[in-house]
C-alpha cells in the first residue's frame, strides 16, 4: 500500500496533479483511489472559509478520508495507491498563517509521518491564479509553502519537491511512487525536458538542492 499525499500552497497545482496521478495509475493497471481536498468541499458547501475553531474538525476528517480508503484498498490484499489532494498538514499552515494557531502542527505532522508513504511538496513555480472563491494571493502561497517546509523539515518528515508544468511536474510524481513501490515499470521511459530553474539557496527552494536533501529520505512503501 502506498499513500501519496500532494500538499502545497494555494494555486501550486495540487488537485490538477492529484487527478492527472491518479488516471495515469490506473492506465498503468494499479488499484487507485482518489481522495480530494476536505477544505475546498466544505468551503464551496458552506459558502465562506472556516472559522478557527472548525480547522481542527476540518484537518480529522481529511485525515479520516484517506484512512478509509487506504483501508478499503488494503481489504483488496493486492498492491494499490491512495493519492491524497492534501492532508491535514495544509489546514494546520492555514490555521497558523490565519489564526496564528499552531496547535494542529503536532497532530498533522504525527498523521504525516504515520499514514503516508509519500509526501509531495508542490513547487511554487506556477502562475498564481485566482479562482473567485478562496484564494487569497501568492503571498499567502509562499507563506503556506515556506510553513510546510519549514513543518517538514523540523519534524524530520520525508518529502519531495515538484517543478515544472504538465507532463513534466506528472512524470516526477509517477517516478517518485514507482520508487516508492518498487515498480521501475511505473515511471516513464522517457522524461521530459527539466523546467527552468529560478530558485536561490537562501529560499531553499533550488530543485537540485532538494533532490539531493530529500530524495534519499522518500521512504518504500509498505508492501501489500
Amino acid at each position: 500500500m502506498c499513500v501519496v499525499t500532494l500538499i502545497g500552497g494555494e494555486s501550486t497545482g495540487k488537485s490538477t496533479l492529484a487527478r492527472e496521478l491518479a488516471q495515469a495509475l490506473r492506465a498503468a493497471g494499479m488499484p487507485v483511489a482518489h481522495v480530494p481536498e476536505y477544505l475546498r468541499q466544505w468551503c464551496e458547501r458552506e459558502d465562506r472559509a472556516p472559522r478557527a475553531d472548525e480547522q481542527g474538525v476540518i484537518a480529522r476528517e481529511q485525515a479520516r478520508q484517506i484512512d478509509t480508503a487506504a483501508a478499503a484498498l488494503w481489504a483488496a490484499d493486492q498492491p494499490a495507491v491512495v493519492v491524497a489532494d492534501t492532508s491535514p498538514l495544509v489546514v494546520a499552515a492555514y490555521s497558523d498563517h490565519y489564526f496564528q494557531d499552531p496547535n494542529l502542527w503536532p497532530e498533522a505532522l504525527d498523521w504525516q509521518a504515520r499514514h503516508t508513504s509519500l509526501t509531495l511538496l508542490m513547487g511554487q513555480d506556477l502562475p498564481w491564479v485566482p479562482d473567485g472563491l478562496f484564494r487569497d494571493s501568492p503571498a499567502v502561497s509562499d507563506a503556506i509553502d515556506s510553513a510546510l517546509r519549514g513543518a517538514l523539515i523540523s519534524a524530520r518528515v520525508p518529502f519531495q519537491a515538484l517543478y515544472g508544468r504538465g507532463a513534466h511536474r506528472l512524470e516526477q510524481a509517477l517516478r517518485a511512487v514507482a520508487r516508492a513501490l518498487g515498480r521501475p515499470e511505473l515511471a516513464p521511459a522517457t522524461p521530459s525536458p527539466p523546467p527552468a530553474q529560478r530558485w536561490t539557496c537562501e529560499r531553499c527552494s533550488d530543485p537540485d538542492c532538494e533532490h539531493r536533501l530529500f530524495s534519499r529520505l522518500v521512504r518504500p512503501a509498505h508492501a501489500g
